[in-house]
């Protein structure tokens, strides 16, 4: 199947709700639209997760990530600029997104992606995507795609084709928490 027909695919799975599983800048992702609660929702069955353990979004711009939160402070677009790494940044003061989605303290968790497959996903979505590891909660994270268990393959509304026959060790993202009050916190290096 060729790229655009596979992202075309997943965008209409994710506007009518669906759940996705899909390639992501670090490992293999499980995805909605993070505007949906009752798509959001599903995916934290999917994964067998306590919903008050956030997940993260990813956007395939700077300019998409601005619109999901009050204030995005300075800092926050240094760190997206020099990071050499897939770096998720956790911000304060999250909007227009699923509730289920925004943690107790208010903050969400937000990559701009720069991999191929998904920056061009989020870019044809126009909406940020969840991007939650494809393994149930608590067991290792689904590197690449012959990871994924069959639980998961059959929980997900369509599975992308990009990147099926890659076999390269993948890692999670960093996560740095940028807090309103200028307190900056590693969270995973």
């Amino acid at each position: 199947m060729k790229e655009e027909e596979d992202i075309r695919n997943a965008v209409k799975v994710l506007k009518e709700g669906g759940v996705i599983l899909y390639p992501t800048d670090t490992v293999w992702g499980i995805g909605c639209d993070a505007t949906n609660a009752e798509a959001v929702r599903r995916v934290y069955e999917i994964k067998h997760r306590d919903d008050s353990k956030a997940m993260i979004c990813l956007v395939d711009s700077d300019v998409r990530m601005q619109r999901y939160f009050r204030n995005v402070p300075e800092v926050a677009w240094s760190i997206i600029d020099i990071a050499d790494k897939p770096t998720t940044i956790i911000l304060d003061d999250a909007v227009n997104v699923a509730p289920n989605l925004v943690a107790e303290d208010g903050s969400l968790a937000v990559r701009v992606t720069r991999e191929r497959f998904s920056q061009q996903l989020c870019y044809r979505f126009q909406k940020p995507l969840v991007s939650t590891s494809a393994n149930i909660s608590g067991e290792p994270a689904a590197q690449n795609y012959r990871d994924i268990s069959q639980e998961i393959l059959d929980a997900v509304d369509y599975v992308c084709f990009a990147r099926r026959q890659e076999h390269e060790p993948h890692q999670p993202s960093s996560i740095i928490k940028l807090s309103s009050n200028g307190e900056v916190k590693i969270i995973r290096q």
